[in-house]
Protein backbone atom coordinates (compact mmCIF):
# COMPACT_ATOMS: atom_id res chain seq x y z
CA UNK A 1 0.00 0.00 0.00
CA UNK A 2 1.16 3.57 -0.91
CA UNK A 3 0.29 6.81 0.12
CA UNK A 4 1.61 8.76 -2.51
CA UNK A 5 -0.71 9.77 -5.67
CA UNK A 6 -0.55 8.38 -8.57
CA UNK A 7 -1.46 11.33 -11.01
CA UNK A 8 -1.08 10.86 -14.74
CA UNK A 9 2.23 13.48 -15.10
CA UNK A 10 4.15 11.32 -12.52
CA UNK A 11 3.04 7.82 -14.50
CA UNK A 12 4.03 8.55 -17.88
CA UNK A 13 6.58 12.00 -17.51
CA UNK A 14 7.57 11.52 -21.23
CA UNK A 15 3.96 12.24 -22.44
CA UNK A 16 3.01 15.30 -20.32
CA UNK A 17 3.19 17.48 -23.40
CA UNK A 18 0.74 14.94 -24.59
CA UNK A 19 -1.44 14.53 -22.02
CA UNK A 20 -2.17 17.98 -21.87
CA UNK A 21 -2.44 18.15 -25.62
CA UNK A 22 -5.04 15.21 -25.89
CA UNK A 23 -6.80 16.75 -22.82
CA UNK A 24 -7.90 19.46 -24.73
CA UNK A 25 -8.23 18.16 -28.29
CA UNK A 26 -9.49 14.95 -27.90
CA UNK A 27 -13.28 14.26 -25.83
CA UNK A 28 -12.50 10.67 -25.25
CA UNK A 29 -9.27 10.87 -23.62
CA UNK A 30 -10.18 13.85 -21.73
CA UNK A 31 -13.27 11.58 -20.34
CA UNK A 32 -10.80 8.94 -19.26
CA UNK A 33 -8.37 11.23 -17.67
CA UNK A 34 -11.16 12.42 -15.59
CA UNK A 35 -12.14 9.25 -14.71
CA UNK A 36 -8.67 8.18 -14.02
CA UNK A 37 -8.14 11.23 -11.83
CA UNK A 38 -11.46 10.34 -9.73
CA UNK A 39 -10.38 6.51 -9.14
CA UNK A 40 -7.50 7.58 -8.22
CA UNK A 41 -8.44 10.14 -5.61
CA UNK A 42 -10.65 7.39 -4.61
CA UNK A 43 -7.80 4.95 -3.77
CA UNK A 44 -5.57 7.90 -2.05
CA UNK A 45 -8.73 8.33 0.22
CA UNK A 46 -9.26 4.91 0.60
CA UNK A 47 -5.21 4.03 1.61
CA UNK A 48 -4.96 7.03 4.12
CA UNK A 49 -8.19 6.09 5.71
CA UNK A 50 -10.08 9.61 4.96
CA UNK A 51 -13.02 6.95 3.17
CA UNK A 52 -12.38 3.82 4.57
CA UNK A 53 -13.66 1.41 1.98
CA UNK A 54 -13.84 -2.94 2.48
CA UNK A 55 -10.57 -4.36 1.02
CA UNK A 56 -12.60 -5.89 -2.14
CA UNK A 57 -13.86 -2.45 -3.20
CA UNK A 58 -10.32 -0.82 -3.08
CA UNK A 59 -8.99 -4.06 -5.23
CA UNK A 60 -11.55 -2.99 -7.44
CA UNK A 61 -10.35 0.64 -7.82
CA UNK A 62 -7.03 -0.24 -8.14
CA UNK A 63 -7.88 -2.66 -10.98
CA UNK A 64 -10.21 -0.02 -12.36
CA UNK A 65 -7.39 2.48 -12.20
CA UNK A 66 -4.94 -0.38 -13.81
CA UNK A 67 -7.59 -0.74 -16.94
CA UNK A 68 -7.85 3.43 -17.34
CA UNK A 69 -4.33 3.45 -17.53
CA UNK A 70 -3.82 1.02 -19.85
CA UNK A 71 -6.08 2.63 -22.47
CA UNK A 72 -4.68 5.98 -21.68
CA UNK A 73 -0.93 4.80 -22.04
CA UNK A 74 -2.70 3.11 -25.67
CA UNK A 75 -3.96 7.16 -26.53
CA UNK A 76 -0.38 8.48 -25.49
CA UNK A 77 1.45 6.21 -27.66
CA UNK A 78 -0.24 6.32 -30.72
Amino acid sequence: MTHTPHELAEEFPEYAARIHELKSGNAHFAKLADEYHEVNRAIHRAETRVEPVSDEHEEGLRKRRMTLKDEIFGLLAD
